[in-house]
């Protein structure tokens, strides 16, 4: 039976996995992330399953081949955890999934945007302590006045889009490759455009090691909307958190929102307090700023329905390998 070591499977993924394993597979299911020090649980299985944050570079690769491992699957989008290079040259077959859920991601972006705009968490944070009186923070814009712009017009980006729409806003968009779906329900600009008339700015564009890196700095919020939202649920990598750091603290943004990290796995997934704080100063003063910042540990695609497309492409792609079908979610 082909045993297969899936990794950062969190508790409640556990019925997914096994109710769509409709291939048999023999699963070991681990809680952690796949790091240095936890590699020997590969031991005695023909395939690892990833997810983000796991450490697949050359050090785990090639104990990993020690091992007589030569699958190295994730059941994500993105592959950047995992050392192709070294892979390759180790002789290792990598398989990711071409995507999952749109809504998922889509969603929380448009939540988080919703609850920044209307100070939801700061008035239900002061209701919470017994304080019921109305401030003049609590004034806000509505949304249906408002203009989203929306850099990165994929799947997810055009999802979110529909969303907002659908609440009457004004929706604009940047993107290299504008599909023909997108153009009939986004007004495409340029980017500056874009950011100039905004309320709200959501990041979907992909990330490009060397060409995109901390593209949100200070030249981009400099040219936003003044009290404008910015929110990234794309990834970590493109923002430069001590700009906006600098910008929120300055007022030139409204609010932040963010569910993901540069390095994220040293900061999410861990529980911080006074005697072991966050190591990370800006990170520290960017949560500090709650509720006009508002962080979740990379939760996006935590719905039922993403998780459940996230296995199930896994799986068909370990069939599909195995028995010499042709698999388009192959890297190599």
């Amino acid at each position: 039976m082909f045993k297969i070591a899936c990794y950062g499977v969190r508790p409640n993924e556990v019925d997914i996995f096994h109710s769509l394993n409709k291939y048999h597979y023999q699963l070991t299911l681990i809680p952690d992330l796949l790091t240095h020090d936890n590699i020997e649980t590969a031991k005695d299985h023909d395939a690892v399953l990833l997810r983000a944050n796991c450490v697949a570079d050359r050090q785990n690769l090639s104990q990993l081949k020690d091992y007589g491992i030569k699958y190295v699957f994730t059941r994500t989008v993105g592959y950047n955890h995992i050392d192709l290079k070294a892979a390759q040259e180790l002789g290792q077959i990598v398989a990711r999934v071409p995507g999952y859920s749109p809504n998922a991601i889509a969603e929380l972006a448009l939540t988080m945007a919703l609850s920044l705009l209307r100070n939801v968490q700061y008035t239900a944070d002061r209701t919470s302590h017994g304080n019921f009186k109305v401030s003049p923070q609590m004034f806000s814009r509505e949304i249906r006045k408002s203009t989203v712009g929306i850099i990165g017009t994929g799947k997810i980006g055009l999802t979110e889009a529909k969303l907002y729409k659908g609440l009457g806003a004004r929706v604009i968009g940047y993107d290299i490759y504008q599909s023909d779906e997108a153009k009939e329900m986004i007004e495409f600009v340029e980017l500056d455009d874009l950011l100039a008339m905004s309320d709200i700015v959501s990041l979907h564009p992909a990330y490009i090691p060397g060409q995109n890196d901390k593209m949100v700095n200070e030249e981009f919020i400099n040219k936003m909307r003044h009290d404008a939202i910015l929110v990234n649920t794309a990834r970590g990598e493109l923002q430069d958190n001590e700009a906006i750091l600098k910008a929120l603290k300055a007022n030139k943004l409204a609010g932040f929102a963010t569910d993901v990290l540069a390095n994220e796995s040293t900061i999410f997934f861990k529980e911080f307090d006074q005697e072991n704080p966050i190591p990370d100063s800006t990170i520290k003063e960017l949560v500090e700023l709650y509720p006009r910042v508002l962080m979740t540990p990379h939760i996006g695609s935590n719905t039922e329905e993403a998780v459940s497309n996230m296995v199930e492409f896994s799986y068909d792609n370990f069939h599909q390998v195995l028995n010499n079908e042709e698999c388009p979610n192959l890297l190599f």
